[in-house]
């Protein structure tokens, strides 16, 4: 049986930019030691696996090299891409995808992709022993979501030039860290660089979920809801983030709202174009 898969540049406006997604249609859920295999074959830092359920909606999982992760922006951009490309979504319907981090929703906007996704604010901590050995630098400010460390340094220099000791990062039980600084291009308002050896990705080129930290951090120390990051990897990329108020809840995203006593939350916006390239995949 052939199962068509594709790479997708999200992030990106040109080709070999932005960060590289591998999206697999499947006719109906798939075993996952199976995925995890594709996704290894692939060698991308996600691959996302799609499943038609009821109601024109889609069963959504990602999957690094090495494991599964529960939120991936870049997958979910290129995913939602496929399905209007090849016709299997009305160009201007959403894209609705159910994932282990609840309804995810994509969204035609001129010539970008809009994603609305929960936003995950960094609480300020005490790094652990080693940690900024590791990354490498000096901080202004470290916080600690779930599932990642952000380090916020004094200058765009600093983030650019990082060297971490990616071995090191591995020991403190955490997906990643990011190191972030304001920038100093006037064409961003922060840059940033994102390490996963958590999840198998030694950097990852541009990371829509890390957004979900950087977008509050840096709208409430900018005092601003919309914003423009730029992630200085290899390959580079830009996310435009709009931090908003939403008053409607969820019970399958307690993050977002609780479902007993619904109150505001913020949701954050991503958005570029993607690029693409098809192949299949046998099975």
């Amino acid at each position: 049986m052939s199962i068509p898969i594709y790479q997708v540049d999200s992030f990106a406006d040109v080709a070999f930019k932005g960060n590289p997604a591998g999206v697999c249609l499947l006719r109906a859920p798939a075993e996952e030691t199976w995925m995890q295999q594709v996704a290894a074959e692939m060698n991308l830092s996600e691959t996302a696996f799609l499943s038609p359920q009821a109601d024109d909606e889609y069963a959504l999982r990602w999957f690094t090299p090495a494991v599964e992760v529960e939120l991936c922006g870049h997958a979910t951009l290129a995913a939602a891409h496929i399905l209007w490309e090849s016709e299997m979504l009305p160009a201007r319907a959403p894209a609705r995808f159910r994932t282990a981090s609840g309804l995810l929703i994509a969204t035609h906007r001129d010539d970008h992709i809009q994603l609305d996704f929960p936003v995950t604010p960094p609480q300020a901590v005490e790094p652990p022993d080693g940690l900024l050995d590791a990354l490498g630098v000096t901080p202004v400010y470290v916080g600690q979501t779930r599932s990642d460390y952000l380090v916020e340094v004094d200058n765009a220099d600093v983030v650019r030039d990082a060297s971490p000791d990616i071995r090191a990062l591995v020991r403190y039980g955490i997906r990643g860290a990011m190191i972030t600084a304001r920038s100093d291009e006037p064409a961003y308002d922060f840059i940033s660089r994102f390490f996963a050896p958590g999840a198998g990705v030694d950097e990852d080129p541009v990371t829509g979920s890390a957004h979900c930290a950087l977008a509050p951090y840096w709208s409430a120390r900018l005092a601003q809801d919309a914003l423009v990051g730029y992630q200085a990897s290899a390959r580079g990329g830009i996310v435009r983030c709009r931090v908003l108020m939403i008053a409607s809840c969820s019970a399958v995203t307690p993050s977002r709202c609780c479902a007993e006593s619904c109150s505001p939350s913020r949701s954050v916006c991503l958005m570029r174009c993607p690029t693409m390239r098809s192949g299949v995949c046998e099975s």
